[in-house]
């Protein structure tokens, strides 16, 4: 099995390549996603009635917010982990909370 974290530093140090443990999941819902968006783009060339325009719009945030939380709990576990292992733990939590609060809003 595969390490999420390659070979270079993680992000707090530098961007760096990731192996993500369920990328195939996580592709799938991606374009499920995307299949959504375009859904919503031509229920709004039909004229369709608002609240179903709305409430497509609602379930692709979700979906996306699903997507978030998957790769924060993959990065938490993979890159912030082995940073709080290699005594470089105080830059990669400060890292996760800015993450934390930019999705808490």
């Amino acid at each position: 099995m595969k390490s999420p974290v390659e070979t270079k530093k993680c992000a707090h140090h530098t961007h760096q390549a990731v192996v993500q443990p369920d990328k195939p999941a996580l592709l799938k819902r991606l374009n499920k996603i995307q299949g959504q968006a375009r859904g919503v783009t031509k229920m709004i060339e039909e004229d369709r009635y608002c609240v179903d325009v709305l409430t497509q719009i609602a379930a692709i945030q979700a979906a996306l917010d699903a997507v978030a939380l998957q790769l924060l709990e993959s990065h938490t576990n993979g890159c912030v982990r082995s940073a709080i292992r290699s005594g470089e733990g105080d830059a990669a939590v400060d890292e996760l909370m800015g993450l934390v609060k930019r999705f808490a809003r």
